[in-house]
């Protein structure tokens, strides 16, 4: 079976923690046993977020005088190799020594007339007060918006149309090996009037990006991995229960939290929809027991595909 997994961010940082070299590697550490069982009897291709560390760069990137800030497609491209890096050293560790591993940059292409690029809504970076916020704003061309009590920068977040490097990642999939790729959404790049690709100033949704990859190699399941257990109807309430398992159509009836869940959601309905194969939702420590059905939310066109049963397409656990 071919599966794409993506791992969330939070899954590879956790929520509070200070960003140490020291607290990833053990988080990574952590995803790397989940994941062992797949890539031992599975081709896995492994994506990833990375809004932690994008972050933690641009804070950094933060201190430098103006002309020398680096954009935000470099910044895209240091942590796919940082997180690449740590994945490969502890799944590397972990399977037999004939196992090929390797991280891939990966471009992905976007539309330069994408409606993101008039409507910046990604926040990145730093918080600042308004004041300092205005400030920035003038000095470096940047739109702000509010988050909570302070202000950040906000960029565009297109949505993915192809995947520049996909004739190399399925090459080495091919050949046996375990790939990580487009990772945070991938490098975003423009194609220039004369063919060739520009970085640009953007966030790839990683969850779309995720989705695509997994359509795009004919993945037979999208595994997307996070630190909840899965998806929740009426979320945040006293009537909350999990969804185990769901059609595209029914999910589209309902709504989800556009910050978190909801982006998993649509990706899921997207890949299910073009792909063919089935989607699912949770947590990472449940990573096996979500490809056999076990645990968290399961995307399906047709539950008659799935080896484990014939339950309706719409499963409301009892909360």
């Amino acid at each position: 079976m071919r599966i794409v997994a993506a791992l969330g961010g939070n899954a590879l940082l956790r929520r509070g923690q200070p960003m140490t070299a020291e607290n990833q590697r053990a988080n990574v550490a952590v995803a790397a046993r989940a994941l062992l069982p797949l890539a031992m009897e599975h081709d896995l291709i492994l994506t990833h977020g990375n809004g932690p560390q994008v972050g933690l760069l641009a804070l950094q990137n933060a201190a430098y005088r103006p002309e020398e800030l680096y954009p935000l497609d470099i910044l895209d491209a240091e942590t796919e190799g940082m997180i690449g890096y740590l994945l490969e050293q502890e799944l590397g560790n972990l399977l037999p020594h004939r196992r090929a591993l390797a991280t891939l940059l990966t471009r992905i292409e976007v539309a330069a007339d994408d409606p993101a690029f008039a409507r910046p809504t990604k926040p990145i970076g730093p918080v600042y007060d308004r004041e300092e916020a205005e400030r920035l704003a003038v000095e470096k061309s940047w739109t702000i918006a509010p988050d909570g009590p302070k202000w950040r920068r906000v960029v565009p977040s297109p949505q993915p149309r192809r995947i520049v490097e996909l004739g190399v990642i399925e090459l080495l999939v091919r050949e046996g090996v375990l790939v990580v790729c487009a990772g945070g959404g991938g490098i975003p790049v423009v194609r220039t009037a004369h063919g060739s690709y520009e970085g640009i100033e953007a966030v790839i949704d990683k969850d779309f990006a995720g989705a695509l990859l997994a359509t795009s190699l004919h993945a037979d399941a999208f595994l997307m991995l996070t630190d909840v257990d899965g998806v929740y109807a009426d979320w945040g309430t006293a009537d909350a229960s999990p969804i185990r398992r769901a059609s595209p159509d029914e999910l589209a009836s309902r709504s989800f939290a556009a910050g978190s869940m909801g982006p998993k959601v649509e990706a899921a309905c997207r890949f299910v929809r073009d792909g063919g194969g089935f989607a699912a939702i949770g947590s990472l420590s449940d990573a096996a027991a979500m490809l056999r059905g076990d645990a968290g939310t399961m995307i399906t066109a047709d539950v008659a595909q799935l080896a484990w049963g014939t339950a309706p397409l719409l499963e409301v656990a009892a909360g």
